[in-house]
């Protein structure tokens, strides 16, 4: 999702659009085998020191284009319990989250955990 912004065509208009808009999930058909591609790899990168961490916790890959909030969203139709992260940000009044962490705690179906981290 955040390779979206590391690309960019140019349009049959003759001008340089971005080949994603991360917010609505549209990508440019001849980036998204691509992107997809890229974001599949960079999750298995990722992923591999926790899986070596971890070798009893079963983990399941999937990527998907679009955005975050929606697709975590979505995601917890079939989920039993849904993990986001928030920065802990030291604010003047008390604890801020991000759009993403606001969607899923408003949206989600299944119960959401917060884990600050730095």
């Amino acid at each position: 999702m955040r390779a979206c912004p590391a690309h960019r065509s140019i349009g049959r208009d003759g001008h340089d659009h971005p080949p994603c808009d991360r917010r609505r999930g549209i990508v440019a058909p001849e980036f998204d085998a691509e992107l997809t591609a890229q974001v599949r790899h960079e999750l298995s990168d990722v992923l591999r020191s926790w899986r070596t961490k971890f070798p009893g916790v079963e983990v399941h890959e999937q990527t998907v284009i679009g955005g975050e909030g929606s697709n975590l969203v979505d995601a917890s139709r079939d989920a039993a319990l849904v993990v986001v992260g928030r920065r802990t940000r030291h604010a003047q009044f008390g604890t801020h989250i991000g759009p993403v962490t606001h969607a899923v705690l408003h949206h989600a179906t299944a119960p959401v955990a917060v884990v600050p981290h730095d």
